[in-house]
């Protein structure tokens, strides 16, 4: 398949049945009603956010998830998605360099500390590692980098690392913490994190910028009460790691960073004032394309699943009843939910990629309890006993939701921007790598 710019663009104006197969389809209307709903909620709220760029790995929706400019701060995942995303610095939609904000040396006053909030900054999302460190230092010629650490370890590390490079300045880190997704993080009773929290205060390779949670778990949520609870664990969470950082008699501010998308999703719930000293920072990343994970959630509809993958019907077998398609793992990804197989046909939800190999998907019928409810929001062409050769015939084009859009849009080389009669408008291209 070619992969050049000038290939991708010759399918504007066309239907997306035209596409070469596997292809990744965008709504883009869906994608723009997905991300002004957040927007509007943290505007309401009056608190920070801090996108994840880690779903749709492109310029453009970065830029729309950042509000065309009204937040100038990100978290990263890869040195990829960093990379790319330094072409919003260099069109100042992330702002001007603040010389008097971080990272800053030891010693600097506590009234200096996040005087200009919005400077443009980038989280590296992953506890840093000594294969990460020497880029992560040219990237800071660009663009504030704020460090995930969660371990002493880790500040042995960026002390060694300064010892060789003496012109590094202190780094600033968020100290990650474990709320119940057992991944990153310390809980907050664990006798390592006050003393992590001490080692950091008194090191001149790394300054405390905030403490961060991430409630991966709150994927396991059925209803908007559950998810309200998991929310304001998260607060509670990174409030009490944050408590011996502040007093009312400092002017020091610290930020505490929640958030996952299905908590993003009910952040409307959230209660409660933060102590003085604190500022909340609100981070999520799945939001602007949902898929079945987060429909499974029961916190967004199925329309608003703004990613599709096409895939042709190679062949058809009605003794077994069911039918091959060319979208296999690499082109899906072995994700799953409450929702059967790995991928579900759009207009036909009790048809699922039922088994997979590399290339190969099976389509199979799969209904259930979930498709039951998907059916009845948004119908289907099939009825109960369809059988596949009434269903699929070898030359059909078939539209499929995924179950996690995170991990399917990483093995696509292009996302074809359709708009709402499936015309295809735009391509952009996505950052690949690490």
């Amino acid at each position: 398949m070619d992969y050049s710019l000038e290939n991708h663009a010759s399918y504007i104006g066309r239907p997306a049945s035209e596409l070469p197969t596997p292809a990744l389809l965008l709504s883009k209307p869906v994608l723009e009603h997905n991300t002004s709903i957040l927007l509007e909620d943290v505007k309401q709220l009056g608190i920070k956010f801090r996108p994840h760029v880690k779903t749709l790995k492109c310029t453009e929706v970065t830029r729309m998830m950042l509000g065309n400019g009204t937040h100038r701060r990100i978290v990263a995942s890869t040195l990829a998605e960093i990379r790319g995303s330094l072409e919003l610095v260099k069109s100042g939609e992330l702002d001007e360099v603040c010389t008097n904000c971080f990272p800053f040396k030891q010693g600097t006053p506590p009234s200096q500390f996040l005087s200009n909030t919005n400077c443009r900054q980038c989280l590296y999302g992953l506890p840093v590692s000594a294969s990460a460190l020497p880029f992560l230092e040219t990237l800071t010629k660009s663009l504030k980098i704020i460090l995930m650490i969660d371990s002493e370890q880790q500040i042995d590390l960026l002390e060694s690392y300064a010892s060789k490079s003496p012109s590094v300045a202190s780094w600033p880190v968020f100290i990650k913490i474990d709320v119940g997704s057992k991944r990153a993080g310390l809980v907050n009773n664990s006798p390592s994190l006050p003393k992590l929290i001490q080692r950091v205060e008194t090191s001149s390779a790394a300054n405390v910028y905030g403490f961060y949670c991430h409630a991966g778990h709150s994927y396991a949520c059925r209803t908007e009460d559950a998810a309200a609870a998991v929310l304001q664990t998260e607060v509670e969470g990174v409030v009490e790691a944050a408590r011996s950082l502040v007093d009312d008699k400092s002017d020091r501010r610290i930020v505490v960073s929640v958030g996952s998308t299905p908590t993003a999703h009910v952040i409307k719930r959230l209660q409660g004032v933060l102590p003085p000293g604190m500022e909340l920072e609100l981070h999520a990343g799945n939001y602007p394309s949902n898929d079945l994970q987060q429909v499974a959630t029961s916190l967004v509809e199925p329309t608003q699943q703004a990613v599709r993958i096409l895939a042709d019907v190679c062949s058809v077998y009605p003794d077994r009843n069911e039918a091959l398609i060319n979208a296999g793992t690499i082109a899906l990804a072995k994700e799953t939910s409450e929702f059967p197989g790995f991928a579900i046909v759009v207009d036909r939800p009790q048809w699922s990629v039922v088994r997979m190999a590399q290339e190969h998907g099976i389509l199979g019928w799969a209904k259930s309890e979930q498709t039951d409810r998907l059916v009845a929001k948004t119908g289907s062409k099939s009825t109960e006993g369809d059988q596949v050769e009434t269903a699929f015939k070898v030359g059909d084009k078939v539209m499929l939701y995924i179950q996690h859009a995170c991990i399917t849009a990483a093995m696509h080389y292009a996302y074809y921007v359709v708009d709402e009669q499936d015309i295809v408008r735009e391509t952009w291209v996505p950052w690949k790598g690490w």
